[in-house]
C-alpha cells in the first residue's frame, strides 16, 4: 500500500444505497458517500450548499481529506467513534425495492458523535452492509484496531450519584440516559448513591484509586465540590503535603473527574463543556476529553478552609446564598427570589482587600479573548509562569516581597473571585466572561458601594455582550492571591481563628445585635462567602490559585465555527 493511499475501500450498503466506504489510518478518519443520488430525489441548492458547510468542518476536524467527497459526503473522524459491532441478526437489508430478512447478516454498526446546535452532543449510528463475511471481518478488524489505539479512554470508572440534588433525578438521569452509552463503550462502572452529606468526600480518602481510569460525580456543583475536596485531600494525604499551609504547593491529581449535570446550577459543568446535557458529557467522558483546571484554596489563619474552581463571593452573591436556603422547597427557583430580595436591600459591607497581580498572566479580564478548547492565553500564561518560577529558583529575579502588594479600603457591595466566566444558562457570559479555565490566575471584581440604579446595569450587562466593568464603581484585576479582612477585625488580630466572625465567645457587637434584630434598619457589617454554591461563614480569609491542580473529562468550550450550525450531517 502507498503513503497517503486509504487503508480500506470498499463499495458498502447503507440504507440501501451503494456507498463508497474508505478509512484513512493517517487521516484518522471514516468517510462515506453515495455512489449514485437516490430515484425521485432532488436536492435544492440550499442544501447543497448546506452539506458542503458540513464537509468542510469535517476536513477542517480531520487535518483535511485528500480524497473529497461531493455533497452528501460524511466524514467521522476515528476519536470521535465509539465503538464497532456486528449488526444485528435481527436487522433487515433493502435492496432494490424490495426488504428482505438475511439469515447470517454481512453487516457492522458504527457508533459514532454527531455535533448539534449550542455544543451538544448526540450518538448516532449507521449500518454498513458487505457482500461477504470476509469483508465484513476485514473492516471489524481495522475499525477495532483504530479504536484500541484511543488509549486515553477510560476502561472503568468510579461513579457517585446525589440522589436529592437539584429536582433529585440524579439517579434517573444516569441510568437512563449515560449507564447505556458506557455499556455500549464497554466501560465498566461501580456505583455508590451518596446517603449523607460528605459521603463521597470522606468514601475517596478510602477506596483503592489505582482501579480506576477517572471519578464520576451525577449531581450539582455541591456533589462536584464533594469529589473535588476528596480527591485533592486524598492526593495531598498520600503525598505527605498539609494543606492547612497556604503557601505549600499542592500536589496535582492525575485521575480525572467526570461531572453529569443533575442540579440546580451546573456551573462548572456549563463553563467547560458548553451545555449542561447529560448525554453530550457522558460522550466527553467516553472519547477520553482531558482539560486541567485551576482551583484556589482558601484559609483563615493557617487553617484550610475550602477549595473552589468557579466563584469565590462576598456581600450580594453570598447574601443571596444565604437567603436561598432558607427556601429549598422553591427549587432551582429559591436563586431567583433571594437574588430580587437582596437586591431590594443593597447591602454593603465595609472592609479591606489586598491582592499581588498575576504579572506574567498572558491575558487581561477586559480583553475580548475567551477561554476555548485548546486556549493559546492558558498556554501562554503557565508558559511564562513556569519560566518565572525557575528564574526565582535561580535566584534571577527576586521573591514575592510585601511591595507586591496592593491594598483597597472602601464599602463593597460585591467581593467575588472568578477563577473561570462562570456562565450559566442564565447569564450565558458569566461573572468575568475573559476568565481561563487553566492560565493559573483568577479574576478580582470589587463593586463599590452605589446606586440600586446603577447595581442593575451591572447586574444586566451580565447578559448582554456590553462591558459589565465599564463602570466607575468597578474595579477588576487579574491576581495570583487576595485577602479580605472586614472592617471590624482589621484591628482584632488575635480573634481566635477556630471561631467563626460573628458568634466570638464573650464578645457581642453592634452588627450582631443587628443582625438579630434587622427591625432597626442598620445596614449588617458581615455578609458570608459563596464558595462554589456553598456558604463559608469565616468572612477574614486569604485565597491563593494552585495552577491545573485537577483534570476534567472535559476539552473546553469548543469555537462555535466547529459546530454544524442548523444542519448536522445526517445519513
Amino acid at each position: 500500500m502507498q503513503s497517503g493511499a486509504p487503508a480500506l475501500r470498499s463499495v458498502l450498503t447503507v440504507k440501501g444505497q451503494s456507498c463508497e466506504v474508505s478509512l484513512e489510518p493517517e487521516r484518522a478518519a471514516l468517510c462515506w458517500r453515495e455512489l449514485r443520488p437516490r430515484r425521485g430525489r432532488e436536492r435544492s441548492r440550499a442544501a447543497e450548499l448546506c452539506l458542503t458547510r458540513v464537509l468542510h468542518r469535517a476536513r477542517a476536524l480531520t487535518g483535511g481529506l485528500k480524497h473529497q467527497f461531493p455533497p452528501g459526503g460524511h466524514v467521522v473522524p476515528v476519536s470521535e467513534i465509539i465503538s464497532v459491532e456486528d449488526a444485528d441478526a435481527g436487522e433487515t437489508y433493502h435492496h432494490g425495492s424490495n426488504w428482505q430478512h438475511m439469515c447470517k447478516p454481512h453487516a457492522f454498526t458504527v457508533h459514532y458523535v454527531q455535533r448539534m446546535k449550542k455544543h451538544r452532543w448526540s450518538c448516532k449510528a449507521v449500518t454498513f452492509w458487505c457482500s461477504d463475511e470476509v469483508l465484513c471481518c476485514q473492516w471489524l478488524k481495522a475499525l477495532g484496531d483504530l479504536l484500541d489505539r484511543q488509549t486515553c479512554r477510560p476502561k472503568h470508572l468510579l461513579v457517585y450519584i446525589n440522589p436529592y440534588g437539584g429536582k433529585k433525578k440524579g439517579k434517573q438521569i444516569y441510568e437512563r440516559k449515560v449507564a447505556p452509552l458506557f455499556s455500549l463503550a464497554g466501560i465498566s462502572t461501580e456505583v455508590i448513591v451518596t446517603e449523607f452529606a460528605n459521603h463521597a468526600r470522606d468514601n475517596l480518602y478510602e477506596v483503592n484509586l489505582d482501579k480506576y481510569d477517572g471519578i464520576l460525580c451525577v449531581g450539582g456543583d455541591g456533589m462536584f465540590s464533594e469529589v473535588l475536596h476528596g480527591l485533592i485531600g486524598r492526593v495531598q494525604k498520600d503525598t505527605a503535603i498539609d494543606p492547612n499551609d497556604p503557601d505549600v504547593v499542592l500536589s496535582p491529581c492525575d485521575i480525572r473527574i467526570g461531572i453529569i449535570p443533575a442540579g440546580s446550577t451546573d456551573c462548572v459543568c456549563f463553563a467547560t463543556v458548553g451545555v449542561n446535557d447529560p448525554v453530550t458529557s457522558a460522550l466527553h467522558i467516553i472519547l477520553g476529553d482531558s482539560q486541567v483546571l485551576d482551583v484556589c484554596a482558601v484559609h483563615r489563619k493557617k487553617r484550610f478552609l475550602k477549595y473552589t474552581v468557579s466563584n469565590l463571593g462576598y456581600g450580594f452573591y453570598g447574601d443571596i446564598l444565604k437567603s436561598s436556603e432558607k427556601n429549598r422547597w422553591l427549587g432551582p427557583a429559591r436563586y431567583d427570589f433571594a437574588g430580587f430580595k437582596m437586591f431590594l436591600s443593597r447591602n454593603w459591607y465595609e472592609g479591606t482587600v489586598s491582592f499581588q497581580p498575576a504579572k506574567w498572566a498572558a491575558g487581561s479580564p477586559r480583553d475580548l479573548t475567551r477561554c476555548r478548547s485548546g486556549c493559546d492565553v492558558c498556554r501562554q500564561s503557565i508558559a511564562q509562569l513556569e519560566e518565572h518560577q525557575r528564574a526565582q529558583a535561580r535566584g534571577l529575579v527576586r521573591n514575592e516581597q510585601e511591595d507586591d502588594w496592593k491594598t483597597i479600603k472602601g464599602k463593597f457591595m460585591a467581593v467575588n473571585a472568578a477563577n473561570m466566566c462562570c456562565a450559566c444558562p442564565r447569564s450565558p457570559k458569566g461573572l468575568s466572561p475573559a476568565a481561563h479555565l487553566a492560565d493559573g490566575a483568577a479574576d478580582l471584581i470589587l463593586v463599590h458601594k452605589c446606586s440600586r440604579i446603577n447595581f442593575l446595569r451591572h447586574l444586566i450587562r451580565h447578559t448582554n455582550k456590553k462591558d459589565q466593568f465599564d463602570f466607575p464603581f468597578v474595579e477588576v484585576y487579574r491576581v495570583k492571591n487576595f485577602q479580605f479582612t472586614p472592617k471590624h477585625l482589621e484591628e482584632d488580630d488575635d480573634v481566635d481563628a477556630e471561631s467563626t466572625d460573628m458568634a466570638i465567645p464573650g464578645k457581642k457587637n453592634f452588627a450582631q445585635i443587628c443582625a438579630d434584630h434587622p427591625s432597626c434598619g442598620c445596614n449588617q457589617v458581615n455578609s458570608v462567602w459563596n464558595c462554589d454554591g456553598e456558604t463559608l461563614d469565616q468572612t477574614a480569609i486569604e485565597m491563593r490559585v494552585h495552577s491545573q491542580l485537577i483534570k476534567l473529562f472535559a476539552r473546553g468550550i469548543e469555537d462555535s465555527k466547529l459546530e454544524d450550525v442548523g444542519c448536522p450531517s445526517r445519513v
